[in-house]
């Protein structure tokens, strides 16, 4: 296993040398992967539509082609899945990604292509891989195997030769790993894409509990109740009694500060390691790539072409697009996205700021649809992950999950505030000074908040409900959403989830 060890680490470390040129040349990068897209989509039904056989510069494409959401490029992708190919992109897509960035009723759908899953998602695992061991050149990775979590996958009926599929993007790329990747991982495929998430998480603790496991790849959550019924089973005391060779855990799809306390008493060591990547159906998009630091570098040389909307231009009818070069670091922006799977100038609904202009890094700062802004309070996600995390620290407390709404005047007696569902894993023992914490540190984080909290003139004091264990996965199970990389909104402007979610207290 050494000998595969030390192959496989200088196999990976070749990879940096072409990440260290589109950190050098990011816009030359950026440039030529626009044109090699609107090239091979010329002759697309969508690139005829468009004429991109006339588009020569940036500002013909931005004149040419408009921004779409989801529901304006429904009507390409329903094409596609019902086996029209060449629509939006030229190779056959028969895999798209169930995505479920939010749990509303309807599903988005998103294409798949080869070169999406050979240029974009698998080369972003390699380049983690790559990264990892730069930053850790002694690492023994290579000599057990990656545990990785993943959803599931099913037939595609509107295609009616049979002949595609859909599923979460995990399982997408899970059945479509090369032979050498497959070894390399566990548990066996066919657990690994089970639909059914009761009974997979009993048998990946299972399975996997004989492995030599030296790393996981998953969603914080999940991998959470994974490794506690691994505890349960073996009646061990911590993860590293099961698994003494384990070293990294890549996470991604929630923020992790509400999730690290929680992982370092499972693992409590001090050569474990953690790394973050932005991975969605959509496309593989940054890479934690600094030990000290949570910003993510934004992977460049991936078949996306990138733009941004400034937020204060969201809400506008025609809101200004600007391309890579004219970002500023601390301003919140939309991704728009163009890519090698057929998405043109596509809303993904994310929110960055960036950190960093040379190279460009970034952070996730949420959701275009997921904040509170009932009272001109503007509270992002970002702001709320952050506060929560302050408060369970301080009160030595841990969390699974929650979500917030406003409540608006004229409800609940005319009081505007914040109403919090907050599931634990170790609750607080004064609920009270929990809700002061997480109120204190939401105003040292946001003015806008603060000031609206001034003398409770505009906002009261949020409102807290403690939710029993298992709360919110009872709520994703009753609208089929349970597993996959399906999740709770942390914020909603309106009352949709929350009141659901409240009838199950």
């Amino acid at each position: 296993m050494e000998v595969i060890n030390t192959f496989m680490t200088w196999i990976f470390k070749n990879r940096i040398g072409q990440i260290e040129k589109f950190k050098n040349q990011p816009i030359e990068v950026q440039r030529e992967i626009l044109f090699k897209l609107i090239h091979m989509a010329k002759d697309t039904r969508f690139g005829k539509k468009y004429h991109f056989n006339s588009i020569s510069s940036y500002s013909d494409f931005c004149r040419q082609v408009p921004v779409h959401d989801y529901e304006q490029m429904m009507p390409y992708i329903e094409d596609t899945m019902k086996g029209t190919q060449n629509v939006i992109w030229p190779s056959d897509i028969n895999w798209f990604s169930k995505s479920s960035g939010t749990t509303g009723a309807r599903s988005k759908f998103i294409p798949v292509s080869p070169e999406s899953l050979e240029d974009c998602h698998f080369k972003g695992g390699k380049d983690m891989l790559s990264l990892y061991i730069t930053n850790y050149p002694e690492t023994r990775l290579f000599t057990g195997k990656s545990l990785s979590i993943g959803g599931s996958h099913q037939i595609n009926h509107l295609d009616q030769n049979k002949n595609s599929y859909y599923g979460d993007i995990s399982a997408v790329i899970m059945q479509n790993l090369p032979m050498w990747a497959q070894f390399a991982r566990t548990p066996s495929l066919e657990t690994a894409l089970m639909s059914e998430w009761e009974e997979k998480i009993e048998r990946m603790a299972r399975e996997t509990i004989k492995e030599n496991v030296t790393s996981l790849t998953g969603v914080p959550t999940w991998t959470l109740v994974l490794l506690q019924r691994i505890l349960d089973i073996t009646q061990s005391q911590n993860i590293k009694e099961v698994w003494p060779d384990l070293e990294v855990f890549f996470h991604g799809a929630v923020a992790f500060g509400p999730y690290r306390h929680l992982f370092h008493e499972l693992i409590p060591t001090g050569d474990m390691h953690y790394m973050e990547t932005y991975n969605a159906s959509e496309g593989f998009f940054g890479i934690q790539d600094q030990k000290e630091s949570e910003d993510l570098l934004l992977m460049l040389d991936y078949g996306i072409f990138y733009e941004f909307i400034p937020m204060e231009e969201w809400d506008r009818e025609n809101p200004k697009c600007i391309p890579l070069e004219e970002v500023a670091v601390d301003q919140n922006y939309a991704i728009i996205i163009t890519t090698n799977a057929g998405l043109w100038r596509y809303k993904i609904g994310d929110t960055v700021k960036f950190t960093s202009l040379s190279p460009y890094r970034i952070r996730i700062t949420g959701r275009t649809k997921h904040f509170i802004n009932a009272f001109g309070e503007e509270v992002i996600v970002e702001n709320a992950e952050k506060a929560m995390e302050k408060a369970c620290k301080e009160l030595h407390t841990s969390i699974k999950n929650f979500t917030a709404a406003p409540i608006y005047y004229g409800d609940k007696e005319n009081q505007g505030a914040h109403e919090w569902v907050v599931e634990f894993t170790f609750p607080p023992k004064d609920k009270e000074l929990f809700r002061d914490k997480l109120d204190q540190y939401l105003r040292e984080i946001n003015s806008d908040y603060d000031a609206k909290r001034y003398k409770d003139m505009v906002l009261k004091k949020p409102i807290v409900h403690f939710a029993r264990e298992g709360l919110f996965e009872k709520w994703l199970k009753s609208k089929g959403k349970l597993g996959g990389q399906n999740k709770v909104p942390r914020l909603s402007n309106n009352r949709e989830y929350i009141d659901e979610i409240i009838k199950f207290l």
